[in-house]
């Protein structure tokens, strides 16, 4: 059973909520304006009740773009799961939709949707599980962010949960393109933290579709920039792999192209300090510099 959907339409020629719904333990926001004057974009907040996901909740929600829509699926705060009840797991299934007509899934046209929640923070002992299934058009665009920190750091929590499962897939025309599953359990053998080797921080930015084309070779030049500078010292005509010893680099970085002629690319990370905004993804700096008139941007919808 549903706990929420929203559907955006163009409404005389902006994008607009047509219909939108939420109950317990889900509640979402929609205001009137966030961002850029210049830009037409529907926000859209997710929260829940109390703050957090209690052991055993359960959210489905829903949300259909339509053709030429531009929606930005955010969160006020962190997604807090609190600490399990023997073995019930809380569970979020989002399903997305750039379509043509409400809660149907035919595929829409130049849409835009972008996904950037603050990151999930699973408390000690916890257990959680989710999944997002976006389904999309030849000429759609989407950026997905989805990270997770290792929990309460302020009072000494690392990695305490008892289990994170993070699935994200996307369909082209209905065809699978990217099928992704993260899953952290503690073990018998080793728990989470000795596996994750002191890193704080794990995330997934997902750039896909014709309107982010530009953004697309920035994030690969910057990834790439951005290891060489943390592998490698720069010696007279040459360069030398820096010698960590005990000790790892700050970040760790990779970026890959995905589908037909390399349509999307995903980029990976692993940082060992928590930060209170999307790391990796805002720090990239995107400008409209350059870009071909008429393209939109990460920076164009999400705020500093």
């Amino acid at each position: 059973m549903e706990t929420g959907f929203v559907v955006v339409e163009k409404v005389r020629g902006k994008s607009s909520v047509t219909q939108s719904f939420s109950k317990y333990p889900l509640k979402l926001i929609i205001p009137n304006k966030v961002g850029s004057n210049k830009t037409d974009a529907v926000w859209i907040y997710s929260l829940t009740y109390g703050g957090g996901i209690v052991s055993g909740d359960i959210i489905s929600c829903g949300l259909t773009v339509g053709d030429d829509c531009t929606t930005v699926f955010t969160t006020q705060s962190s997604t807090k799961v609190y600490k399990s009840v023997g073995f019930k797991c809380s569970e979020q299934n989002l399903e997305w939709r750039l379509s043509r007509h409400a809660r149907v899934a035919l595929i829409g046209s130049n849409a835009l949707l972008v996904v950037v929640p603050d990151p999930v923070t699973c408390f000690s002992t916890a257990r959680y599980s989710q999944k997002q299934v976006f389904r999309l058009a030849s000429n759609s665009s989407v950026v997905i962010v989805d990270w997770i920190t290792s929990g309460r750091h302020e009072i000494g929590e690392s990695w305490d949960f008892k289990l994170y499962k993070s699935t994200n897939h996307i369909f082209l025309e209905d065809q699978p393109l990217f099928l992704d599953s993260v899953l952290l359990e503690d073990g018998s053998i080793t728990n989470i933290s000795e596996r994750m080797q002191g890193y704080q921080v794990i995330a997934m930015v997902i750039l896909l579709g014709p309107k982010l084309k530009e953004v697309q070779i920035q994030v690969k030049e910057h990834v790439k920039r951005m290891m060489y500078e943390q592998l490698y010292t720069p010696t007279l005509g040459c360069k030398k792999r820096k010698s960590f010893g005990q000790t790892k680099p700050d970040m760790i970085a990779s970026c890959s192209a995905f589908g037909p002629k390399g349509i999307g690319v995903v980029v990976r990370i692993s940082k060992n300090y928590n930060r209170s905004r999307c790391i990796g993804f805002r720090d990239l700096r995107l400008t409209k510099d350059g870009a071909p008139q008429g393209h939109h941007h990460i920076t164009d919808v999400i705020p500093e």
